[in-house]
């Protein structure tokens, strides 16, 4: 049976890309294989889900045919939504098998393979490398105005000293005896209903069609060698605690292929004084009753450097006072605001004397 890729991510057919993005996120942090408890062959299947549903072609095809006929697809050919061909769900072989039978055969075939190969047949699919997911902590000043990383992470890279040919420097290239230089390997099956082509990739050549006279002395003529990275990752401003970063192409190498993604999860540390919400920063801010009643100037440290914030008279407990552009920024040109609430110190010891002049406030209704 088909699987539905909204189910998969948990959202209604009509969802919107940011609601699919978030679904994403939160599923393929929660079953990475990488995470104790992870499930490798669901972070799979949610990763395909996303891969058609965020993009608006193969999401438009999928929603109209029930499966995508884009080359990209990025289908598991199990899912039943991949689709380079007719939809067989639910059809009844078993006239094509009385048939068959009935003409004299008599070996042994399996429908499955037949057909899987029949979906694929033909057409060749890109080598994807392996995604990686890492988590990433950064400071409440950092989410709010955006910042840089570099960080180093050990993976599959091209080999440096061959540059990904499997050659050692200076050695000559041979055509490849297993695929005679195509770089592909054609498989013809024969059944009852007709021949079926499958093409593969030469794992000999990595689809090159040539094999080194002399293999890389560093790679062993694998082209790829897993070493240390240092990648550079822009944060941009505004970020939230939990949302993930995508760096295309920042995952691991394959040889004739596309490299696969990387994903950092963002972790921001909590603030003592300051907390975001929305586009706006708040605050709290402790003042004394005089101040509350009289009024002044307090000298308060944001996230921009100190200000001179002036407290109106009469000012009562919990009211919030607004300081414009100094929130969360927004984009060039703007930002939102900084909220202050207040809240009005009692002292809890009053001296005879300042006891006296209260009674005296207190007799003009104070």
């Amino acid at each position: 049976m088909a699987k539905n890729l909204y189910e998969i991510l948990g959202v209604e057919k009509n969802a919107d890309k940011e609601e699919i993005k978030k679904a994403f996120r939160k599923l393929a942090h929660r079953y990475h294989p990488d995470k104790k408890g992870g499930d490798a062959e669901k972070f799979k299947e949610i990763n395909e889900a996303y891969f058609i549903l965020s993009d608006d072609k193969k999401r438009g095809e999928y929603d109209t045919y029930g499966r995508i006929f884009s080359d990209s697809a990025g289908a598991n050919q199990n899912g039943g939504y991949s689709g380079f061909g007719p939809d067989f769900n639910g059809f009844d072989f078993s006239q094509f098998t009385q048939n068959f039978n009935q003409g004299g055969f008599t070996g042994e075939f399996d429908l499955g393979d037949l057909f899987g190969d029949f979906f694929g047949g033909g057409r060749e699919r890109t080598r994807r490398g392996r995604d990686i997911s890492i988590d990433l902590e950064i400071s409440f000043r950092d989410s709010i105005f955006g910042t840089e990383r570099n960080i180093l992470i050990t993976k599959n890279n091209l080999c440096g000293n061959c540059k990904g040919n499997g050659a050692e420097q200076g050695s000559s290239f041979k055509t490849c005896s297993a695929c005679n230089g195509k770089g592909k390997i054609h498989e013809t099956r024969r059944a009852f209903i007709g021949s079926f082509t499958n093409i593969k990739p030469c794992n000999m050549c990595h689809s090159s069609g040539k094999i080194p006279e002399k293999k890389c002395h560093l790679c062993h003529g694998a082209g790829i060698i897993k070493k240390e990275s240092e990648i550079n990752v822009k944060i941009p401003n505004g970020i939230n605690d939990g949302e993930m970063i995508r760096l295309s192409g920042a995952g691991e190498v394959v040889i004739s292929g596309t490299a696969g993604d990387l994903y950092i999860k963002i972790h921001v540390k909590n603030d003592s004084k300051f907390r975001k919400e929305g586009s706006n920063l708040l605050t709290d801010l402790h003042i004394k009753l005089s101040t509350a009643l009289l009024g002044g100037e307090y000298i308060l440290n944001t996230l921009d450097g100190d200000i001179n914030l002036k407290i109106p008279e009469g000012i009562n407990f919990g009211e919030i006072l607004c300081v414009k552009g100094k929130g969360v920024p927004v984009d060039k040109n703007h930002r939102g605001d900084l909220l202050i609430k207040l809240h009005i110190d009692i002292p809890k010891k009053l001296s005879r004397e300042t006891k006296s002049i209260i009674s005296e406030l207190r007799k003009e209704g104070i």
